[in-house]
């Protein structure tokens, strides 16, 4: 199976469901990290809260790119979840797909200048979850894809989107083990798989073709930060993508997030895997110059735009 080019226009609208965390990160820049310790730091205008997660990341960009997002996942029944739930209604992100939960996740962040970070993510009770199977067979009805997070409640739901034969997605993070059992079922189903090299135990290129030559993707994308990501399509040779920050970097969360989705938006917008990329790498290099992971996505018309006559690099 293999992610369908809806056809050769990009203004067509994906459907596309997501399965992942909905969580409210706060983020915090600092000077440096390791961070040195200082009893109290009293730092202004900078602490920021905000949705994020990388469920909620993925869906709105899609979404800013004009996909039809239809979102999986769980948002706490409290004040966070309250909050969390705002944010979705106004990135238009409700739906049947949304269940309740005691808490929601939270998730803090702290950047730094040269684009490393730290993040602390609490899920809760999210790996305990399981979310039902016949609601989310019902959210793949037209589904064109599905995005399917590493988030344990996502996982019996593997097999229902093979079942109804819809390609599948995902994006492993910082993987440091591809024998991992954890993630098995992930790399068993999935047509295209993203990652971070930031704790590869080989370089992109080998471990982009032990897993190609080990499961059944059609590709892998390897993200490599500053330089940009590897892309790895079955029966070609690998190539990298140099990365782009027309406006500078504010942050680096969510950037995977943010090329992972925009590379499924090309793709299913009908552009081959090289072209799709480098769009994905603007979109995210653009992303980069804002705070916050679910922050500073570039809609499908600017996007156009910015590849008809790109700014300079930051």
């Amino acid at each position: 199976m293999s992610i369908v080019c809806l056809d050769g226009r990009l203004n067509v609208v994906a459907v596309i469901a997501v399965a992942g965390v909905v969580n409210v990160e706060t983020t915090l820049p600092v000077e440096g990290l390791p961070l040195s310790y200082e009893p109290v730091r009293y730092p202004r205008n900078l602490m920021q809260s905000r949705a994020s997660g990388v469920g909620f990341n993925v869906a709105a960009a899609l979404s800013s790119l004009g996909d039809d997002v239809r979102l999986v996942g769980y948002v706490g029944d409290d004040a966070l979840g309250e909050f969390a739930s705002r944010e979705l209604l106004t990135r238009g992100l409700t739906g049947p797909g949304l269940r309740r939960t005691s808490a929601t996740p939270q998730s803090v962040v702290l950047s730094a200048p040269d684009g490393r970070r730290s993040v602390f993510t609490d899920l809760k009770d999210l790996p305990e979850q399981i979310y039902p199977a016949e609601p989310f067979a019902v959210l793949l009805d037209g589904a064109d894809l599905a995005v399917m997070s590493t988030i344990g409640f996502a996982r019996a739901l593997l097999a229902v989107a093979r079942q109804r034969r819809v390609p599948i997605a995902v994006d492993l993070q910082a993987i440091d083990d591809a024998n991992d059992p954890y993630l098995q079922d992930w790399l068993a189903c999935a047509d295209v798989v993203f990652c971070s090299d930031e704790r590869l135990p080989v370089p992109p290129g080998r471990w982009a073709e032990m897993l190609l030559d080990r499961h059944g993707m059609e590709l892998v994308v390897v993200g490599c930060g500053a330089a940009g990501c590897l892309l790895c399509v079955r029966g070609e040779a690998p190539r990298l993508v140099p990365a782009v920050a027309p406006w500078g970097v504010a942050s680096t969360v969510g950037a995977g997030d943010a090329l992972f989705a925009a590379f499924l938006h090309c793709r299913l917008a009908g552009l081959d895997p090289h072209a799709a990329i480098e769009r994905a790498v603007l979109f995210a290099g653009c992303k980069i110059g804002h705070t916050g992971g679910g922050e500073g996505f570039l809609t499908g018309a600017e996007l156009d735009q910015l590849c008809t006559a790109p700014p300079a690099n930051g």
